[in-house]
């Protein structure tokens, strides 16, 4: 087995491996989940409490003398028990491991997705356990959702979910091992203080390391967490301050993290081919000479169960190596069943779109003051259409799991975003129980978005069902590209009015999306709350029409936001020129205008005027707004309230006659409350500013007869080094509010940022993306 992933602890029925638990409901709609989660997220900012826990969140596992200590969480009751197996080691999740040596592990419980987690959590712990940074070593935890409650990574939700969770682990073993020393020494433990893996006590000049100590603090009482004094931020040592990844030696020196990167003695290695148009079956294909081909095992259809999110129908190859199993994938002749196929096209919705922009629907979704008088007074009207199109995840490590179907377990090696919601689907899929899956985390080369959705796990357990043999289920780029789930385009129709008094008084937004099933948005194409809690105006009316589509649609790095406030915030600056005052407080007053109705009905959402308005003024304090700029040059400002982050972007930049950009600097301004690793959250800020560059400059997905059209990176122009900004400065207003997440809130102001910088340069409005498009292109 190889060593990288292979599970620690053991478990009925399979010796050495960890046993899956039930998981709660599955969500799998992508809409559905992102919404609880950013219910959670909105709940965790608001109350500073994750979880409710309870008198037994702790417990701990008294081991031989080499096992040291080691600590725990919970979420249920089911999972308190220990378990023992032949080899006498006890089953339980433990957060924290302490050595004789003084070695500390720390298993990070989260998908490691290149955005940090593993070492940010890391930290958390240590903080509390007032443990040395050098002597800590981060382990991937084993997936147990009975244990760990939700594993997953998705919606800037890791670190704020598992805030309290984390703190109470650290400060409940640094209590116990603040008792044993006390006992030890028979002295007062508010006397023993803990710093840097040290327990001392002044009085008597003692001290112990934590490894020493280790085996009595398992045989100290469990404390209660509710007894639990957490630091606060005047009290951190380590939270706060710059970390090296923990993984970034491993990564750096290509060692096997990865899923890809999986071998198991007796792997063979599959590919699986899909309609190209989705919703297509398999009627036949040149069976005999693919199975003809070198290096191959065998071939065969699979119906799948039809459904997006598991197994659309398809033909597996078997190889004995990926270059076989490609090659012969490459003479693979499949006749396609299209009478369900989809038609979709991107040209046809963008021409529909424009047809329906002016009719604003009957029934508006919102509808605030009186829209109509507040128009027929105004000072001045102003009107503008907006689109984005369809956008593709293409991370860079292709979808790919290895999958093991053997002794009536089906054990798999997956890089998800959410392996326990994951769980329900494989089990549905393979015919099993959940309990008859084992499912490793292995690190994962890029998510944003694209990995909540487990299909590609799906389709290596179905195949793994019917080979005797360890498969590597690897994907083809031309696979990510064409079966992705991708954000989708989006159409805005607005008109404003402005009072005499240079101030927003009526909002106006016909929102043009789509729907899969005709009566709700399809996934990621919903008007997104957050610009319902930032756009403010005492007269506002929002409504929707949405046209059929059948290619699949998913949540993309900051869902709804990404796109949704490129087109409000850039109206939002043509708003601000109309009503002649500056842009900045143009901006302030209308985030503190105080409108009754569109105040957040859910107590939980920590959106704060206060919070919007100082990223808005430090932003523009440090970008120099409102300085002298040169012939061609221009200075632009976006904010906007994403995955309960606040968070404002300016762009300074300069354009020549021939439309090509040259980026002077991007700045960028975040309350996401405390930082937990400053290198890391920079590094965040810098790499979510470039992506939000690269996709508005040149990222777009054409559709037609229901087939993508771009298959590989030459068609989808990511962003490359010598075209990337080379000074993207990110500053952050920290609090004592609970931390939210950092990788979707520096996305979404950058582009409106970037196109109000072009018409300050230029004098053309840019109500189009991408900017290729319009003929816009990158000065290296």
């Amino acid at each position: 087995m190889w060593p990288t992933f292979e599970s620690r602890r053991p478990s009925n029925p399979v010796p050495r491996r960890h046993t899956m638990a039930d998981t709660s409901s599955n969500f799998a709609e992508s809409d559905a989940y992102l919404s609880a989660l950013m219910r959670e997220v909105r709940s965790v900012s608001a109350t500073n409490a994750v979880l409710s826990m309870g008198r037994r969140t702790f417990f701990k596992l008294a081991g031989g003398s080499a096992a040291g200590l080691i600590l725990g969480f919970h979420l249920g009751d089911a999972a308190f028990a220990a378990e023992t197996t032949d080899d006498k080691d006890q089953v339980m999740n433990a957060f924290i491991r302490i050595a004789p040596d003084n070695t500390i592990t720390i298993y990070s419980k989260c998908p490691e997705i290149g955005q940090g987690i593993k070492t940010s959590f890391g930290v958390i712990i240590a903080d509390e356990l007032d443990a040395d940074w050098n002597h800590v070593v981060m382990e991937q935890a084993d997936i147990n959702p009975k244990v760990y409650g939700s594993q997953g990574a998705g919606g800037s939700t890791s670190i704020p979910r598992a805030w309290d969770q984390l703190r109470q682990a650290g400060a409940g073993a640094r209590a116990m091992l603040i008792a044993a020393a006390a006992q030890a020494w028979d002295v007062d433990p508010t006397q023993i203080a803990a710093q840097d893996s040290v327990l001392s006590h002044a009085a008597s000049g003692r001290s112990a390391t934590y490894g020493s100590l280790a085996a009595a603090a398992a045989r100290m009482p469990v404390p209660d967490p509710r007894s639990l004094k957490l630091k606060t931020r005047a009290d951190y040592r380590l939270i706060g301050k710059r970390y090296r990844g923990v993984d970034d030696p491993k990564v750096v020196s290509g060692q096997p993290l990865f899923g890809i990167d999986v071998q198991l003695p007796g792997m063979v290695y599959a590919s699986f081919t899909k309609c190209p148009a989705a919703g297509g079956k398999v009627r036949s294909f040149n069976v005999d000479e693919i199975k003809a081909q070198r290096g191959l095992l065998d071939a065969f259809a699979l119906d799948g169960t039809g459904l997006l999110v598991e197994v659309m129908p398809g033909v597996a190859i078997i190889a004995r190596d990926t270059w076989s199993a490609f090659q012969a994938k490459s003479k693979l002749q499949v006749d396609w069943d299209l009478s369900e196929a989809s038609t979709d096209s991107t040209s046809k919705f963008s021409a529909e779109a424009r047809k329906l922009a002016t009719r604003f629907p009957e029934k508006p979704d919102d509808n605030v003051g009186d829209v109509d008088k507040s128009f027929a007074g105004a000072t001045k009207t102003v009107e503008a259409y907006y689109e984005y199109p369809f956008a593709a995840h293409v991370p860079l490590e292709p979808m790919n799991t290895t999958a093991h179907w053997h002794d009536g377990v089906m054990e798999m090696w997956v890089p998800t975003q959410q392996p326990d919601r994951g769980l329900p689907l494989v089990a549905k899929v393979a015919g099993i129980p959940q309990e008859k899956i084992v499912m490793h985390q292995t690190r994962v080369g890029g998510g944003f978005g694209r990995r909540l959705v487990n299909d590609y796990a799906c389709e290596a357990a179905a195949i793994a069902k019917k080979v005797n043999a360890p498969i590597k289920l690897q994907w083809t780029r031309e696979d990510d590209f064409g079966h992705d789930f991708y954000r989708p385009a989006g159409y805005h129709q607005f008109k404003g009015a402005i009072d005499k008094e240079g101030r927003l008084d009526a909002w106006q937004e016909h929102f043009i999306t789509f729907t899969a099933d005709g009566k709700k948005e399809a996934t990621g194409a919903n008007l997104t709350d957050n610009l319902k809690y930032s756009i403010k105006a005492p007269n506002l009316r929002r409504g929707k029409t949405m046209l059929p589509l059948k290619i699949p649609t998913g949540a993309w790095r900051a869902p709804g936001d990404n796109a949704q406030v490129f087109a409000a915030q850039s109206f939002m600056h043509e708003l601000s020129l109309a009503s002649g005052r500056d842009h900045v407080e143009f901006l302030l007053d209308a985030v503190n205008r105080d409108v009754a109705e569109l105040a957040p009905k859910d107590q939980s959402v920590n959106f704060s005027p206060k919070r919007a308005t100082d990223v808005i003024r430090m932003c523009a304090e440090k970008a120099g707004w409102g300085k002298a700029m040169p012939k061609g040059s221009g200075l632009g400002l976006a904010w906007c309230y994403s995955h309960a982050g606040h968070v404002a972007q300016a762009v300074e930049l300069s354009v020549d006659a021939n439309k090509q950009i040259k980026i002077d600097r991007i700045l960028v301004v975040l309350d996401v409350g405390p930082i937990i690793d400053m290198a890391g959250s920079e590094a965040q800020a810098q790499g979510a500013s470039t992506d939000a560059l690269s996709t508005a400059m040149g990222l777009k997905i054409n559709i037609e007869n229901g087939r993508i059209r771009e298959q590989n990176y030459n068609a989808y122009p990511i962003l490359r080094l010598p075209f990337a900004p080379m000074t993207i400065d990110a500053y952050f207003i920290q609090s004592d509010n609970p931390p939210t997440g950092m990788g979707e809130p520096a996305f979404p102001a950058l582009a409106p940022a970037l196109g109000n910088a072009i018409f300050a340069a230029t004098g053309e409005r840019v109500r189009q993306l991408p900017l290729r498009d319009l003929g816009f292109s990158l000065a290296i």
